[in-house]
């Protein structure tokens, strides 16, 4: 079992101006693991990441620090790797969840539709992107105009809103769920809710597996920090 690194700082302050604001533990900047300079474009998310490493006992926890992990893999993963991001959440949309629909039974084909018809109705007028619908797991080839209408709704976003963006994708396995999110069409809960119409029908039919319960909650956690994060972003 690992040992948890002891507290070594007394203060936790911010200091800065736009577009870098820092966090400051006994006026040392803090620095990312690869030793990058730990700097936000935002006040809010500043001091929401001075909040967490206040919060700290005797003992520092990471697991309590979803925001400071977040900013770390912005920093050091997507800042310089944009392109790569963006081109990784593309594909997902050319194989998005929301145009993949069963063919039975009757209960859950209305439920798919209800939670992913109107978001696919605002990507389609609100993005451009009108995606194309198949039934079952066979691979439906999406029109590049749609892929092309995605990929410039996430032209220009820096490397902390990719980072978000990317997390909520990938635990949704739908880039316009992300995007709708992203965009306050959805919030954090009703994308989370959309992305599990099946695995919710399953259970309503089965009863609820523990251990895929805990998997769920410990997403679902993740989710709401990539949500937070998206938040205290625009709080600029």
């Amino acid at each position: 079992m690992t040992t948890r690194p002891k507290r070594f700082y007394r203060a936790v302050t911010v200091d800065g101006a736009a577009p870098a604001f820092r966090v400051r533990l006994d006026g040392r900047p803090m620095r990312t693991p690869a030793k990058r300079e730990l700097a936000v474009p935002s006040r809010a998310l500043a001091e929401a990441l001075a909040a967490e490493w206040e919060a700290q006992g005797e003992r520092i926890d990471p697991a309590t620090m979803p925001l400071t992990r977040l900013v770390n893999s912005a920093i050091d993963g997507a800042a310089g790797r944009e392109a790569e991001v963006r081109d990784d959440i593309a594909k997902y949309a050319a194989s998005d969840l929301l145009c993949y629909r069963a063919e039975g039974p009757t209960d859950l084909v209305r439920r798919q539709a209800g939670a992913w018809d109107p978001v696919l109705a605002w990507a389609r007028e609100t993005l451009g992107a009108g995606l194309v619908l198949g039934q079952g797991v066979v691979p439906v080839a999406q029109p590049r105009a749609a892929i092309a209408a995605v990929e410039r709704a996430l032209a220009g976003l820096d490397p902390f809103s990719l980072t978000a963006l990317h997390v909520v994708t990938t635990l949704t396995g739908s880039a316009l769920l992300a995007l709708a999110h992203a965009h306050g069409r959805l919030t954090a809960e009703e994308a989370w809710a959309a992305a599990h119409v099946d695995e919710d029908w399953q259970t309503s039919q089965w009863g609820e597996d523990a251990e895929a319960k805990a998997r769920r909650d410990r997403r679902w956690a993740e989710m709401q920090a990539a949500s937070r994060l998206q938040a205290l972003l625009a709080d600029r």
